[in-house]
C-alpha cells in the first residue's frame, strides 16, 4: 500500500534539466489555472497545506515533483490558459510544459477539468494532445461539490460524451472521477491509482 502521508517535495524545476531521471515512475496533474491543482495535491496526500494554493493564478512556471513513498512522484505541472501571462512568460510555460511531457513521458496525465466550468479550449487542446501523444490519462473533474445532484449528472454526462475523450483508438472510453477537495469526493478512487502505478 503506498503510503502518501510520507511525501517530499523533491524538486521544483524551472529548467529541463533538473527533471529527475532515476527511472521511478510519474503520475502528471495538468489542467488550467485555478482549476484546484494545489487543492487535490493536499487532499490526496492528505497534507493540509503541502502544495502552497496560489492567491494569483497563473503566477508557477516550474515544474513540482513530489515524491511520495520513495516509490514515484506526482508531478505538478504549471497551470495553463492563463491570459495575463505575457507572451515571455506563455512561452517559458509552453516550452517547459511541452519538454517535460516528451522526454519525461509520464506514466499517466491526470487531466484537472472545472465540472462547473466544464472543458474549455485549451483542455480540449490537451485531450487532443495525450489521443495524439499515446500518454494514457484520466479526468479528474473537480469542484463537483459547487454543483447540486442533478447539475453534478448533466455536467458529468455532457463531459463524458466530449468526442476526444472517446477517441477512435482507444479500447474504452477514457476514465471521469468526478472530484471535491471539499467533501473528499474522488480522493479514494485516485490514490488507488497511484498505489497501483507504484506497485506495477
Amino acid at each position: 500500500m503506498l503510503n502518501t502521508q510520507n511525501t517530499v517535495l523533491a524538486m521544483t524545476a524551472g529548467l529541463p534539466k533538473q527533471f529527475p531521471n532515476d527511472g521511478l515512475p510519474q503520475v502528471a496533474l495538468s489542467g488550467r489555472s485555478n482549476v484546484g491543482k494545489s487543492s487535490l495535491i493536499n487532499t490526496v496526500l492528505g497534507r493540509k497545506n503541502f502544495a502552497r494554493v496560489s492567491s494569483a493564478p497563473g503566477k508557477t512556471i516550474t515544474i513540482n515533483f513530489f515524491k511520495i513513498d520513495k516509490r514515484m512522484y506526482l508531478v505538478d505541472l504549471p497551470g495553463y490558459g492563463y491570459a495575463k501571462r505575457n507572451a515571455e512568460e506563455q512561452k517559458k510555460f509552453s516550452g517547459l510544459t511541452d519538454t517535460y511531457l516528451k522526454k519525461s513521458t509520464p506514466t499517466l496525465i491526470v487531466q484537472l477539468v472545472d465540472l462547473k466550468a466544464g472543458a474549455t479550449a485549451d483542455d480540449r487542446m490537451m485531450f487532443d494532445f495525450m489521443n495524439r501523444s499515446g500518454i494514457p490519462y484520466i479526468i479528474a473533474a473537480t469542484k463537483c461539490d459547487k454543483l447540486n445532484k442533478t447539475d453534478k449528472a448533466a455536467n458529468l454526462a455532457f463531459l463524458a460524451e466530449d468526442p476526444l475523450l472517446n477517441p477512435p483508438e482507444a479500447a474504452k472510453k477514457i476514465d471521469i472521477i468526478p472530484f471535491s477537495s471539499l467533501t473528499g469526493e474522488g480522493k479514494a478512487e485516485l490514490t488507488a491509482v497511484l498505489s497501483s502505478i507504484a506497485e506495477k
